[in-house]
């Protein structure tokens, strides 16, 4: 056999024959969209550690044992909580004009609670603000320009664009700026502000208030710039941080029937921002992998491994509840046998990729080749991911795949005022739930070690 072949895995008639009733019956299910319009409407929106959260894991762990979980818990962490306030940034030079902004997750609030008035510093790039000495922005308020973000199926550029929201802060506050105001990070030309958490420095927060607007209203900035006008922004700001509260994870467990120890981790973030109800972020994780799971839990046996759906807390506001239940399970970790978390809206899934063992490849292949007629294609294989609340238990060496969503749209709602449940199509909903259960079951049931080991990775 050449050396680039690959063993061929079959799976066994039970295995392909079920994944298949599975996926029937997905398609034909309303479960997810009861589930995401539950939450989005019952509860809300969900900020991270906020009374709202907590009745979202209320919420959780009812509809877990209302479903039939095998078993149903919360894991409580601690943690810091921001909260937005009254955030209001108006243009008052050349002329007055509202912007529409909003105030960035970690945002400090304007200084005694008093109006900013003050010239803008305008730079066209996150670059250029880096390279501001220290002090020479004393008296101003920076404002970074950038550029609109592409449309892609991917969502390639979210991440360098996503800079300036992170780390913009640093810059300014160096430079000695009174308030940074950065365009939003978000493909959307509607007249509302994308919010986001920034980053910590060595654990330290923004001292000033940190805004975004719209990028409507920075095409506006810009021309104006262009012109040799002199802007002057007025802004005032309540956000901050509020002290310790409790968030939590709420686990849902489908006890496997020989292999209980062992566990498949599917799961979502529980939380979203505060300025839609989160039913595309992540809302419809949520919904898709608790109703993927609750259709293997309608089966006449339980798969051999057990399967657990986390919902999540706090990942918004800086993958809290992810760090947590690593930290929480890192006895147990060695027992997460493949990971995956859904979190990239509601569209269509397209593509499948992994990054498990290469002994395991063929059994991946495998689980595609089932689920290929939903129109997803096989991806790569060594490719890093999960999504953004599995990172912890990946670097701790838990194998992963994506079952990757369409994001050509995504980045118009997430983290928006838009981000509500009439922009999910229920078709949609249906086939992630159709690939997620038969993925799930056939990883619970397939007799296949999808970890490396890292004796021989390390010779």
């Amino acid at each position: 056999m050449p050396a680039f072949a690959q063993d061929r895995h079959e799976l066994e008639p039970h295995e392909a024959e079920t994944a298949q009733q599975l996926i029937e019956q997905a398609l034909e299910s309303d479960l997810a969209w009861d589930i995401v319009e539950s939450l989005t409407t019952e509860v809300g929106p969900r900020l991270g550690g906020s009374e709202a959260e907590a009745r979202a894991r209320e919420w959780g762990r009812e509809l877990g044992e209302e479903l039939g979980f095998d078993r149903v818990s919360i894991e409580e962490f601690s943690m810091p909580f921001w909260e937005r306030g009254d955030t209001e940034i108006t243009m008052t030079a050349p002329y007055q004009q509202v912007l529409y902004g909003t105030a960035l997750g970690g945002s400090g609030r304007s200084p005694r609670l008093r109006d900013i008035n003050a010239q803008i510093a305008y730079f066209r790039t996150l670059d250029d603000l880096m390279a501001a000495e220290d002090g020479s922005l004393e008296g101003r308020i920076a404002f970074v320009d950038g550029e609109m973000m592409v449309k892609s199926q991917t969502g390639a550029g979210y991440g360098p664009a996503n800079q300036r929201r992170r780390v913009g802060w640093q810059h300014a506050e160096r430079a000695g700026a009174e308030a940074l105001v950065v365009r939003s990070v978000g493909s959307s030309n509607r007249r509302f502000a994308h919010t986001g958490m920034m980053s910590s420095l060595n654990g330290d927060w923004a001292d000033i208030p940190v805004l975004a607007v719209s990028n409507p209203d920075a095409d506006h900035l810009r021309r104006l710039h262009e012109n040799g006008e002199t802007i002057e922004f007025r802004i005032r700001s309540h956000a901050g941080w509020r002290g310790e509260v409790t968030s939590g994870n709420v686990i849902l467990d489908i006890i496997g029937r020989e292999r209980p120890e062992e566990i498949v981790l599917i799961g979502g973030h529980l939380d979203s921002w505060d300025q839609g109800t989160g039913a595309v972020d992540d809302g419809a994780g949520i919904a898709i992998t608790v109703a993927a799971a609750e259709l293997i839990a309608r089966l006449p046996q339980r798969p051999r491994r057990t399967i657990r759906v986390v919902m999540f807390g706090a990942e918004e506001v800086g993958l809290l509840g992810a760090r947590a239940y690593a930290a929480q399970h890192m006895g147990e970790v060695a027992n997460h046998v493949i990971a995956t978390e859904s979190d990239f809206g509601a569209d269509t899934i397209w593509r499948f990729v992994s990054n498990v063992d290469e002994g395991a490849n063929p059994a991946i292949d495998a689980i595609h080749r089932e689920i290929q007629h939903l129109g997803i294609i096989r991806g790569g294989s060594n490719v890093p991911g999960g999504g953004p609340d599995i990172i912890p238990l990946a670097m701790a060496g838990v194998p992963t795949v994506r079952l990757q969503q369409n994001g050509r749209d995504y980045f118009d709602l997430h983290h928006t005022p838009d981000d509500t449940l009439d922009k999910i199509d229920p078709e949609a909903l249906a086939q992630n739930v159709a690939a997620y259960a038969a993925f799930t079951y056939l990883a619970a049931e397939m007799d296949v070690e999808f970890r490396r080991d890292m004796e021989a990775v390390g010779e």
